[in-house]
């Protein structure tokens, strides 16, 4: 399970072009999104409480600009992210990192929160340079359930404010 940032059809297929520019293996264009907290598989009973974490958060009105390609080489991940996130995107992933340790959750993390989307996996480092930044101003935040890394993600809930 991962709570995320859930983009309507239309921003998530803006992105969908910028895969073309990186090689590796595309990810699902139904299943791109900005994780805020991967949380792993979890048993049936956290779902509840996960649920109103979700529900206990302040969302704030939030205009993404994704404007570059990223690369984390360790897990050979092509990515798009922000050369400046917004400070109420950093602020809801660390309400939420807080609400989920309050509860006993524990969150994985590869150090400091990276927003981003990933748009290939086993990539080697991009060499395209972004001209035309992408706007995402109509994702929710959405607790996510998924099987595969490659399988379809379902949304168990998602809100805008």
């Amino acid at each position: 399970m991962f709570f995320a940032l859930w983009p309507e059809p239309a921003e998530r297929d803006a992105l969908a072009p910028w895969q073309t520019l990186v090689r590796g293996r595309p990810v699902v264009t139904a299943n791109l999104h900005l994780t805020l907290a991967f949380l792993g598989w979890q048993p049936a009973a956290a779902v509840a409480p996960l649920l109103a974490i979700l529900d206990g958060l302040h969302v704030p009105p939030l205009t993404l600009e994704f404007d570059m390609l990223g690369y984390f080489s360790g897990q050979r991940i092509a990515w798009a992210g922000m050369r400046a996130p917004p400070p109420a995107l950093l602020a809801l992933q660390e309400e939420l990192i807080a609400a989920l340790a309050q509860a006993g959750f524990s969150a994985d993390s590869h150090g400091p929160f990276r927003p981003h989307v990933t748009l290939t996996r086993h990539a080697p480092a991009p060499e395209a340079r972004i001209t035309t930044p992408v706007q995402w101003r109509h994702a929710q935040v959405a607790l996510m359930r998924s099987g595969t890394p490659d399988g379809v993600y379902r949304v168990l809930r998602a809100r805008r404010r």
